[in-house]
């Protein structure tokens, strides 16, 4: 009996040794064994880098079963959009282009291709796979959700920021071109261009151009001139930021994309019909009587003594002026600032490409400006090139506005 219970004791030793030995063994290696990695995309509707990167991931997680991916809208999905500047925050870096991916602490704004920027989130996943990296996103994204759990108090900067579009490519003869977003300065300066060639400011500039030619005085002319011509252009620089922030304000809005197609729209069927039924190029905004009171108002702002009052003067009735004939120019700004915040751009970008169209725009002003006091001879572009900047103005307006509602993506440059 004792014998027989010894037996079983034995055996049942030998088991549990056994068994404990698998257990630890299985353990030791699920210790050793590399945990999976999360990689976080941000993206928004109708950017076709980001589709390019969700293709890649995709195919990347089929050949790593570790790796699981994240994905948050920022356009529509205002818990996404939310995260998405917390993650800026907390990383150190400037939200607003996509696609944005985190693994570990690193991020990688935009996407090239696969050869390059794929290679570099394929190089840093694999590095988290072989040793654990610290998830930034995960506790962000549980506090936005409104979980519990609390994001960590020490701020974490990204220890490596992959490389941000515009990325390079070499061509032949060309050399190195940087890629990213080279449509979008061709697109401002056509529709600067465009837009620029507006009768309704430019008989205020002639005008007082006559009146200072008659002066004989180049020093004043020069500084009262060009007075009026830095002036418009700071009126409509101040013009295209405020669509751009109302826009930056409720462009995520989906239906808003709707709205500013359909301004497109009728906006380039009203330049169509104004190059069928106003060959003269005249300005409809101010009438004759109005006409009447800015000139009167010139001739005494010109005749002024003291420099500084004319001065003053001039640059109030450039900021009147420009305001009311701002009518003349309302569709072309709505659509290409709705077309910026598309894009998803740094803040800095925006501002920059205000600045580009305002150049690109004011340059016919400038033109005038030149050639009149540099020949001492009033000098105006004729209304033939207004006519057919409003041809060309209506069929790029309706373009863009049928893109805006049937391939909107197409507009997407960020």
């Amino acid at each position: 009996m004792n014998s027989t219970f010894a037996r079983v004791l034995r055996v049942a030793a030998g088991v549990a040794t056994v068994l404990a030995a698998t257990l630890l063994s299985v353990a030791g290696a699920l210790a050793q064994a590399p945990a999976g990695v999360e990689l976080h995309l941000f993206w928004r509707v109708g950017c076709q880098h980001c589709e390019n990167e969700k293709a890649f991931l995709a195919g990347l997680q089929a050949r790593e079963p570790r790796l699981r991916v994240r994905s948050y809208e920022v356009l529509q999905d205002g818990s996404g959009r939310e995260l998405f500047r917390r993650v800026g925050e907390r990383l150190g870096v400037q939200v607003g282009s996509v696609p944005l991916a985190v693994v570990g602490d690193t991020v990688f704004i935009g996407f090239l291709d696969e050869s390059a920027t794929g290679r570099r989130i394929e190089a840093r996943v694999a590095e988290c796979l072989a040793s654990p990296c610290p998830d930034s996103v995960k506790p962000l994204a549980l506090a936005v959700a409104g979980s519990e759990a609390q994001a960590p108090a020490a701020e974490r900067r990204a220890a490596t920021t992959g490389p941000a579009l515009p990325e390079a490519v070499r061509l032949p003869l060309l050399g190195e071109v940087r890629t990213a977003n080279l449509s979008l300065p061709v697109l401002t300066l056509l529709l600067a261009a465009v837009d620029g060639f507006n009768p309704c400011a430019m008989w205020v500039l002639v005008f007082l151009l006559g009146l200072l030619v008659a002066l004989k005085d180049r020093g004043r002319m020069w500084l009262l001139g060009g007075a009026f011509v830095v002036a418009s252009a700071l009126v409509y620089f101040l013009f295209l930021a405020a669509w751009l922030n109302v826009f930056l304000f409720i462009g995520t809005v989906a239906w808003i994309r709707w709205v500013i197609a359909a301004v497109a729209v009728i906006g380039g069927l009203l330049y169509l019909r104004e190059f069928v039924t106003n060959p003269e190029a005249v300005c409809k905004v101010t009438g004759a009587d109005e006409r009447r009171r800015v000139f009167d108002r010139l001739r005494e702002l010109t005749n002024r003594e003291q420099l500084w009052l004319a001065l003053g003067g001039i640059v109030a009735l450039a900021f009147a002026v420009n305001v009311v004939e701002l009518i003349c120019s309302a569709g072309i700004p709505a659509v290409y600032t709705q077309i910026l915040v598309q894009s998803a751009l740094p803040a800095w970008q925006y501002y920059g490409y205000l600045a580009l169209y305002i150049l690109v725009f004011m340059l016919d002003d400038l033109v005038v400006l030149f050639a009149t006091l540099g020949a001492l001879e009033v000098t105006g572009l004729t209304s033939r090139y207004t006519r057919w900047s409003n041809l060309l103005g209506g069929a790029v307006l309706v373009a863009l506005g049928l893109i805006l509602v049937f391939r909107p993506g197409w507009l997407s440059f960020g």
